[in-house]
């Protein structure tokens, strides 16, 4: 197993998070040995939403506002429907994860997560992987769609949906040991 102890790992998330798309990557980086910030607009708490209905509440480590991609060896986007709706409609979101891309840095985006890549302008030429429903708006913005579990291009981890979360967050640990991935 990949000791992950130096590392600081941003969960980027809005209510409406996929439930198990956050408590899956958060319990397999902690276990890996990474300190984790779930990460949103607001402070406070956060509902998830589990399968069809409200899940549970999760405490928000630290507000958008107070924190820098600097501080950060890595980005997870869990999806949801909601949850990236909300977040690509904030200048300041979009700003964090577009520096993640722009430096290389391993970002994770599972399910409805990919939506945020699109805000980023940054995934043109790029081969990724979604939540089905996506692969139009993907394509749309450049990207190479595939439909496959777990999907790795230059640091940029992508998984379909839940059922993916074993491969994903294998991959994403993985991924957080090589480290920057530079263009190449």
């Amino acid at each position: 197993m990949a000791t992950l102890s130096n590392k600081k790992v941003a969960i980027l998330t809005e209510e409406g998070f996929e439930q198990v798309e956050l408590t899956s990557p958060v319990e397999a980086l902690k276990y890996a040995g990474a300190t984790v910030h779930v990460i949103s607009p607001q402070g406070g708490k956060i509902k998830a939403w589990d399968k069809t209905d409200w899940g549970i509440t999760v405490d928000v480590d630290k507000e958008l506002s107070e924190v820098s991609p600097d501080d950060y060896d890595a980005l997870v986007l869990p999806g949801g429907v909601l949850n990236p709706d909300k977040l690509r409609q904030n200048k300041d979101a979009v700003a964090f994860v577009s520096a993640f891309l722009d430096e290389g840095k391993p970002l994770a985006a599972i399910c409805h997560g990919p939506q945020m890549l699109i805000e980023t302008g940054m995934i043109k030429g790029r081969k990724l992987t979604s939540y089905p429903s996506l692969q139009t708006d993907l394509k749309n913005a450049g990207a190479h769609w595939v439909d496959e579990e777990v999907v790795v291009d230059n640091g940029l981890i992508t998984s379909r949906r839940p059922a993916d979360l074993p491969a994903f967050n294998k991959k994403v640990i993985e991924e957080i040991t090589e480290g920057v991935h530079h263009e190449v």
